[in-house]
């Protein structure tokens, strides 16, 4: 990681990134062939606090990409906000990687991992949005003879809105391992696009709520806006995601 003449940009597609994966004469950090990857990754998702995370690239003298683990402990990220996914472009410069031992197309992968690793991005998200949920409350609980109507039907949609996302949640998890891989993507497709954006309507409620004190240094409400959109940001944008949503659905019938 640090900076590199190979700027390479990994875009939302994981099968399109442009990143590099040399083989490397180094004992390797997990059983397998060792490598060191090199490239731009869109997201960094858990690089500042978990010791193994994924990426995709493309080994040396091949065609397509294929999926690394790399060594992610005591590697230097620069991400504002987004503390929980930390979803922000990472760099790679001769990155440790162990290359995965599926030696086959990349597509039977990420459609059976697929909605499994949704739900982990959701799952991100619904666990911030518990703490909003509880915080809230509790700062609200100090003064709750004081609260106007509307702060009142305010908070109580947030407490709705967040019923449902925690619905949504364990709806796509139920799917899991029931039903074709056609029906599990599209619960978990569909899930976590409800939950980001019942999620993000939570904390425009709250800081209406709680107004100003929400956006200073010592409140967490701040960062944890950043963490609820950054759900938002890996999907493709709203109007695509819907789309995408409404050809799958088609699709099951």
């Amino acid at each position: 990681m640090g900076d590199h003449p190979l700027r390479t940009r990994e875009r939302r597609d994981i099968s399109r990134t442009r990143a590099i994966a040399l083989p490397a004469d180094v004992a390797p950090f997990l059983p397998g062939d060792a490598y060191s990857g090199t490239g731009d990754k869109h997201f960094g998702s858990g690089s500042g606090i978990t010791d193994r995370m994924m990426t995709t690239a493309i080994p040396d003298g091949e065609s397509g990409p294929t999926i690394f683990v790399l060594d992610v402990r005591n590697r230097p990220w620069d991400g504002m906000g987004m503390a929980a996914t930390q979803s922000h472009v990472t760099r790679l410069q001769a990155a440790p990687a162990v290359r995965l031992a599926w030696n086959g197309e990349l597509d039977p992968i990420t459609r059976t991992a697929g909605p499994f690793v949704s739900s982990l991005f959701t799952a991100a998200i619904i666990g911030v949005l518990d703490e909003v949920i509880v915080t809230a409350s509790e700062q609200l609980a100090k003064r709750v003879d004081q609260l106007r109507p509307y702060e009142r039907i305010e908070s109580s949609r947030a407490e709705l809105d967040h019923w449902v996302a925690v619905q949504a949640y364990e709806g796509a998890l139920g799917a899991t391992g029931r039903g074709d891989s056609v029906h599990v993507s599209f619960a978990a497709r569909r899930a976590k696009e409800a939950v980001a954006g019942l999620t993000e309507g939570v904390l425009l409620r709250i800081t209406r709520v709680l107004a100003g004190r929400t956006f200073s240094r010592r409140s967490p409400f701040a960062h944890w806006f950043e963490d609820v959109r950054a759900l938002g940001f890996l999907r493709p944008p709203w109007e695509l995601a819907h789309d995408n949503l409404f050809a799958t659905s088609i699709d099951q019938f």
